[in-house]
């Protein structure tokens, strides 16, 4: 059931818990998300980001694909389809798309020039019933081409920003996207509280959810975070779990291979199977299952 995720994550900001956020890159990773977040009974968010929706071709391509899918396996449970750190074109062309939610990311532009086009943006995707993320304070890491330490938001930024109408914020406490460095000191639980207080209980946004240690993701989710980004971590199960069943030989088209074990509905189920079970990994961590109603 295709939502904008304005109720879902005012929800769980209200029952303290999160809404997982799963990056796609393809059908198969689309059709396991969807699939394990039916199983679980938990709202889901679907998140796509410029360079995934491109190599999929094109974001009406994505769109067309995730509400079929929705539909053909029957899903019951609240499902966001979500522009992941998109520019201010990107954002434009998704809610025309058909996506029911936005991202627009501009902490790498002049502050002034960030709130001028958030608020285009804000107008834009409510004329159309689509949910929209603004971003203060860059995330660490590279995304999309856009590069950035991990950086604190300021909490009157990130207010001046909430008073534009956004329906959630990404709001940087030191979070980093990809793999966290051993010598990273944590979240920002401090800045976290300010910001919550300042921006008068908006939910927020944990993005680079991949590596921070449990008992960090649940604090973060008392204090107001409501979604919660994942993708490097189904990178890394997605890609372990095909590995293994090449190192098997399992896809070899020259062994004794009568179960034509390289035909791609084979080769790709076991990295299908092994987001599935991350996915449920995370929803459990933050709440979600049983959430859906």
């Amino acid at each position: 059931m295709l939502v904008n995720a304005t109720r879902m994550l005012k929800k769980a900001h209200d029952e303290h818990y999160a809404v997982g956020h799963f990056n796609i890159n393809n059908l198969e990773w689309t059709k396991a998300i969807l699939l394990e977040a039916e199983a679980q009974k938990s709202p889901v968010i679907l998140g796509v980001s410029m360079g995934a929706a491109k190599y999929m071709g094109g974001y009406k391509v994505v769109a067309a694909m995730v509400r079929a899918l929705d539909e053909s396996l029957g899903i019951t449970v609240p499902v966001a389809l979500h522009l992941d750190h998109g520019n201010y074109d990107a954002a434009k062309a998704c809610i025309e798309a058909g996506f029911t939610s936005v991202m627009f990311d501009g902490s790498s532009l002049p502050f002034e020039e960030n709130v001028e086009k958030t608020k285009e943006l804000v107008a834009l995707a409510h004329d159309k019933g689509c949910s929209i993320e603004a971003e203060v304070g860059a995330i660490g890491g590279t995304e999309d081409g856009i590069t950035a330490d991990g950086e604190v938001a300021d909490p009157e930024e990130c207010k001046k920003i909430v008073e534009l109408g956004v329906d959630f914020l990404a709001a940087g406490i030191g979070n980093i996207h990809g793999i966290y460095p051993v010598n990273w000191t944590g979240l920002h639980i401090d800045a976290l509280i300010k910001i919550q207080e300042a921006t008068g209980g908006i939910p927020l946004v944990l993005h680079g959810g991949t590596g921070i240690p449990d008992n960090q993701i649940k604090e973060a989710i008392a204090h107001g975070m409501s979604k919660i980004n994942v993708n490097t971590d189904c990178q890394l199960v997605f890609a372990q779990a095909t590995i293994d069943y090449c190192a098997a030989g399992k896809a070899d088209p020259t062994a004794d291979n009568a179960a034509k074990g390289y035909d791609p509905r084979k080769l790709l189920k076991p990295g299908f199977e092994a987001i599935r079970a991350k996915v449920k990994e995370k929803m459990e961590l933050f709440g979600s299952v049983g959430k859906a109603a």
